[in-house]
Parts: C-alpha cells; sequence; structure tokens
C-alpha cells in the first residue's frame, strides 16, 4: 500500500473508477486532498477558482497549475467576477460564485471532492447553533450528498487541520497561505482565530465534540426524515410550493420539520430558529393578498394567497436595462432569465425589452379595449415573486408581452405561425 493512504478518508459514495474533481485553491487543505487522491483516483483533475479579490491571485493560480503539472493532474482555471453588492458579503458573494462555477463544470456522475475536514465543521456546527438553527442547520456539512448533475464528497470531514499538517509536511508538500486567514474580522475566523484555540484550552477535544454533535444532529434528521417527507409529500402543490391550509393541519413540531426539508430540498441556506417563529406569528395568519415573506441568507419564503413559495433571491431587472431584440437567437436577460422565439425564425420587426416601469397597460386578446399591466397580471394568477422579475416586449409604447402574458396582438402573430414566445427562469 502507498504511504499515501496514511491519511484515511470517507469511503466516496461512488465507485472507485468514478470521475473526481478537486476543488483546488491551493491552500493546505486542498493541496493535501490532491496529492492524497492523486494516485487512488484513476480520473482524477482539478478546478481552481480564480475570485480575483487578492493581489497574488494569478500567483495562486500559477501555483495550482505547477501543483498539478507535477502529479500530472489535468487542471482548469476558471475566473469569476465576485458580485459585491449581493448583500452576501465578500466572503458569501466568493462562495456563491465559486459553487456556480463547480456547478457549471460538473459533468453527469462526476464527484466534486473538496478538502473541508473536522475542524471546519465545528466551526459550522459552532456559527449554526449561534444563529439559533434547528437539526437541519447544527448537521453543518455533509460527507456526500448529490450536487448539481453529480455528487459532492469531503473525504476529510473526519480529520484534524493538525493531522493534515503534519500530512503535508510528511510528504514535503508546498502550499499558499491567504493572508486574510489571520484577521479576525469575519465571524469564522474569529472562531478559528479566538474562540476555538480558548476552548481547547479547557476541552482539548472541543473541535471533534462539535463535529460528532453535528453528525448526531444529522443521524437524527435522517431518522426522522421518512415521516417528515410523508406529510411534506401531502402539503406539496404540483408546482412545489406549500399548502398553507394542509400544513395548518400539522402539529406544530412537524409542521417547523416539514418546512425545514422542504427548504432543504430547494437546495436554500438552513432555515434560522427565527424563520420558524415568522413562519408561525406572521406568515400562516397573514391575509391571503398580503404577500407577508421571511428573508434569510440571500433566500426568501413568501406567503401568497394559500400557498408558500421558497426560492432564492434573484436580481430585479435594472429600470435603466433596454436591448433590442430580433428573436432570431434566445436573449439572456441580466437577472438569469432567459426570453426565447420558437417555430419562427424572427419577429417582423425588432422589438425593445425592458424592465417594468409602472403604469403600463396592455390589449389583451378577445377584449375591447387595454387593461392595466397591474392589474392583467393579478388576474392571470401571476405570483408576485414573477411579477417583480418579468421582461417586457415592447414595440414602442405597446406592450406585446410581459413575460408568460401576451397581447392580442402578439397572441395572432404566434397562432398563425405556429410559435411560441418563452421566458425560461434561471
Amino acid at each position: 500500500m502507498s504511504s499515501n493512504t496514511s491519511l484515511p478518508l470517507i469511503p466516496s459514495p461512488v465507485a472507485s473508477d468514478a470521475a473526481v474533481v478537486v476543488g483546488l485553491s491551493g491552500g493546505l487543505d486542498s493541496t493535501v486532498l490532491l496529492h492524497r487522491l492523486h494516485r487512488e483516483m484513476p480520473r482524477l483533475r482539478a478546478l481552481h477558482v480564480h475570485h480575483g479579490l487578492h493581489p497574488e491571485a494569478d500567483v495562486w493560480a500559477e501555483h495550482c497549475v505547477a501543483s498539478c503539472a507535477e502529479l500530472d493532474v489535468p487542471l482548469r482555471v476558471a475566473r469569476v467576477e465576485v458580485d459585491h453588492a449581493s448583500g452576501l458579503g465578500l466572503e458569501g458573494a466568493a462562495r456563491d460564485a465559486r459553487h456556480a462555477v463547480f456547478k457549471s463544470e460538473l459533468r453527469d456522475g462526476e464527484v466534486l471532492a473538496l478538502a473541508h475536514h473536522r475542524d471546519d465543521q465545528a466551526e459550522t456546527f459552532l456559527l449554526r447553533a449561534l444563529r439559533a438553527s434547528g437539526n437541519d442547520g447544527l448537521s453543518a456539512m455533509r460527507a456526500w450528498r448529490e450536487y448539481a448533475t453529480g455528487w459532492l464528497w469531503r473525504p476529510l470531514l473526519d480529520t484534524s487541520r493538525a493531522d493534515i499538517r503534519e500530512y503535508a509536511c510528511m510528504h514535503g508538500l508546498r502550499w499558499i497561505e491567504d493572508p486574510s486567514n489571520a484577521s479576525s474580522t469575519q465571524d469564522r475566523n474569529f472562531l478559528r482565530n479566538e474562540v476555538m484555540p480558548l476552548l481547547r484550552q479547557r476541552w482539548p477535544q472541543a473541535s471533534a465534540a462539535f463535529a460528532r454533535s453535528a453528525q448526531l444532529a444529522a443521524e437524527t434528521m435522517d431518522r426522522a426524515a421518512d415521516g417528515i417527507r410523508i406529510a411534506l409529500r401531502a402539503c406539496r402543490r404540483d408546482d412545489g410550493d406549500l399548502d398553507v391550509t394542509t400544513l395548518h393541519r400539522l402539529p406544530a413540531d412537524l409542521r417547523a420539520d416539514v418546512v425545514r426539508l422542504w427548504v432543504a430540498d430547494a437546495r436554500l441556506p438552513p432555515l434560522p430558529g427565527s424563520g420558524i417563529t415568522t413562519l408561525e406569528h406572521e406568515l400562516l395568519p397573514a391575509r391571503r393578498d398580503a404577500q407577508a415573506e421571511y428573508r434569510w441568507q440571500q433566500a426568501r419564503i413568501v406567503r401568497w394567497r394559500d400557498r408558500l413559495h421558497a426560492e432564492g433571491l434573484h436580481p430585479a431587472l435594472d429600470a435603466d436595462f433596454h436591448a433590442e431584440w430580433n428573436g432570431r437567437d434566445p436573449l439572456s436577460l441580466p437577472d438569469g432569465t432567459r426570453l426565447q422565439l420558437h417555430g419562427a425564425e424572427e419577429f417582423d420587426r425588432t422589438v425593445q425589452v425592458r424592465a417594468r416601469h409602472g403604469g403600463e397597460r396592455i390589449h389583451l386578446p378577445n377584449r375591447d379595449h387595454s387593461h392595466s399591466l397591474k392589474h392583467a397580471l393579478q388576474q392571470a394568477d401571476i405570483p408576485p415573486w414573477l411579477r417583480e422579475r418579468l421582461p417586457l416586449l415592447m414595440d414602442g409604447d405597446e406592450v406585446l408581452a410581459a413575460g408568460p402574458l401576451h397581447s392580442a396582438r402578439l397572441h395572432d402573430w404566434l397562432i398563425d405561425r405556429h410559435a411560441r414566445l418563452d421566458w425560461q427562469l434561471a
């Protein structure tokens, strides 16, 4: 057995010959993971996300190129632009950008291997506890789970940071030290640099204990999952939203578990304890027309009529956005949605695409006169979370379409050509 097996790994959920992609930052943890996997995984490649946030970012990318060349592991360097105005903070926005790359690069059935370890797990558990999370949040990171079109695997989740460093020194590995890790400004760094060392002075096994608590929370969630999922199926509508009336019939504890599982299924961040409180005291008792909502970590739950809708927050189209479109090729919009014309080569003439400004009117099919677009959208039962994002197709001052709502002129034009216009959500 090769000496590189001295660091134990949590078994992969898929076959040993599956294609594995290592998320490689160039730091200690991912450098060790790459080295540890490169002889055991016959189909291994690496992916480095270049955030461009640090003056040495190019040097870090070059270091990753050299490390992979030394091991003969294929590497792709993906450059991203981090959205500083996302509301997530720089660290959260960078994480979102990184995972967007991971998901787009992962091929069907591939395994994304990330280098999170036991100390990371302990820090995540503490951060979630400080947000008053339930078992779904306290279960922190899973060793493996479904991810995009493949799997996410954390082989080192049972390994301490100290053992990882020892392995790196034993094998003479070189890695990058990110100077921002020394700053305690970020919550996680504060726990890592200030809180955990103090706790370990009194309780040397503190990290292992917190990680074990996270595992126990995960096991509790798994045992209860079958009953919760049955209740969730009873509450879930065909469109994925929750039926408020059915949800109301459940006991409060089960109702909270159902909502947490529903949020997890939607791939949203774990719901904090305050989310359940808001659900019980504000969203569920709200009037049908109140459009009450709860927001957390760039996600939200909206109450509309007799349903609850959960989604990640999407940027609305900028009021100044304007594009010319002939319909020949799909039009990608800044908020991640897309317009596409099917069944016709192009429009008779170029149309304009813009955001709603308010006060627009639309002439609907089989109507004698125009209607307020606002009222037409309400009458068409288009949910408010879609109304606020709708792109308008305009011919001068005439509204041809507002997302899925079409004017009489556009409706007739599409019918004549057996064509259709789609507004595709991200």
